[in-house]
């Protein structure tokens, strides 16, 4: 009897807290709702004729993007504002396209959102004025079904896509929102790796063109970190370099306990489809432990590599003359830029030869071709 009221008191405890979360998160829900109907609110009752004669403002904290809309249409432009403002966006509107080039000039927008038929300056001008002005704002054009060739034709001019009117608000949302992702993922690719040094004082950066070092770590050749604990023993696992690399990971395979292996011996492997990647030991010793968490949660290897993705504790034979071979602090920084500019000449290299139509189709495929060479070239050439 005991053992079922105990059952029934965790199950009524488990459906609580479900329900309390949800209720937490409707509140929440409401109270930013509100939040953006008051920023609405008093947006459109404050003067902005000082900076364009037709702008209205609306700011809210902390925006997905910040958008400027033009429209000669005032009724396009309030459901714009409506929609947009209470789905977390900051927008501003005007009536016209020479002022919608003033703010440009003065302000940071991600995106501009234009009417195609307009007097006087029409979307095309926009769009031309715009990319020249700003070539780092994404530009898109507002169109009926009869301009849509028109609008099409726009992205000649650097438009980043297009669309049509009348449109309901779930349309309109779904739309923005796919919008910024590609905003997101193009800045991404387009930013230069870098290698961030993790200190005290500085966190761990998750973007995936920014590779974390940590200050006390040792980094072997082989992209392996080293961490020598204060019990002398040693805890072993991949980089961030290739954590973020390889991407998703299907399986580990851990190394025996009491295996004892000499400096450059085979230690464990990682499985990537029909792929394999064996890595051998940065240092020479007898494995004590390994995180058997990791067979599985295999996520833990590249979510927190550092931390959660250890792969084997040692009890090291010669640590003095193995880590002289091994980097730490700022003295890996240089040889992650060259490690980094060499992978990325290795994948352009092997891309190359393929039709931009063509390459685009098998992208999914790249990153395992891209690895054989890896595993060869950077990994085991290290030894």
């Amino acid at each position: 009897m005991v053992p079922i009221i105990v059952l029934l008191t965790v199950i009524v405890f488990i459906i609580v807290d479900a329900v309390l979360r949800i209720i937490m998160k409707r509140v929440e829900e409401v109270k930013i709702r509100k939040q953006r109907e008051r920023a609405l609110d008093i947006g459109l009752r404050l003067d902005f004729s000082e900076e364009t004669k037709s702008l209205k403002r609306v700011e809210v904290e902390n925006p997905k993007a910040r958008i400027l809309a033009v429209d000669d249409e005032e009724i396009v432009l309030d459901s714009f504002r409506k929609i947009l403002v209470l789905a977390g966006y900051s927008i501003d509107t005007v009536e016209s396209g020479p002022e919608a080039l003033t703010l440009v000039k003065k302000n940071d927008y991600d995106f501009v959102f234009t009417d195609l038929k307009m007097p006087g300056m029409d979307g095309v001008e926009v769009v031309k004025a715009v990319k020249h002005l700003r070539p780092d704002i994404d530009v898109v054009v507002i169109t009926g079904y009869a301009t849509i060739e028109s609008a099409v034709e726009t992205m000649k001019f650097g438009a980043m896509e297009y669309v049509q009117k009348p449109f309901t608000e779930d349309e309109l949302v779904d739309f923005v929102d796919k919008l910024v992702i590609r905003r997101q993922d193009r800045i991404e690719k387009a930013t230069k790796p870098k290698v961030h040094l993790i200190t005290p004082s500085l966190a761990e950066s998750d973007s995936k063109k920014e590779f974390n070092v940590p200050a006390g770590v040792f980094i072997a050749p082989s992209h392996l970190w080293v961490n020598v604990g204060m019990n002398g023993l040693v805890r072993i696992g991949l980089d961030d370099f290739t954590a973020k690399l390889l991407g998703k990971i299907d399986r580990v395979e851990l190394p025996p306990v009491k295996k004892k292996v000499r400096k450059g011996d085979p230690l464990f492997a990682i499985v990537k489809g029909d792929k394999k990647i064996t890595y051998p030991s940065p240092i020479s010793g007898t494995v004590v432990s390994v995180n058997s968490n990791l067979l599985d949660h295999v996520e833990y290897l590249t979510m927190k590599p550092y931390q959660l993705g250890w792969i084997c504790s040692f009890e090291p034979e010669r640590i003095n003359e193995d880590l002289q071979t091994l980097k730490i602090g700022a003295s890996t920084v240089d040889w992650y830029e060259k490690e980094i500019e060499r992978f990325q000449q290795l994948a352009k290299t092997m891309t190359k030869s393929q039709q931009p139509e063509a390459a685009e189709k098998s992208a999914d495929k790249i990153p395992d071709e891209l690895w054989r060479v890896f595993a060869h070239d950077f990994i085991h050439q290290s030894f």
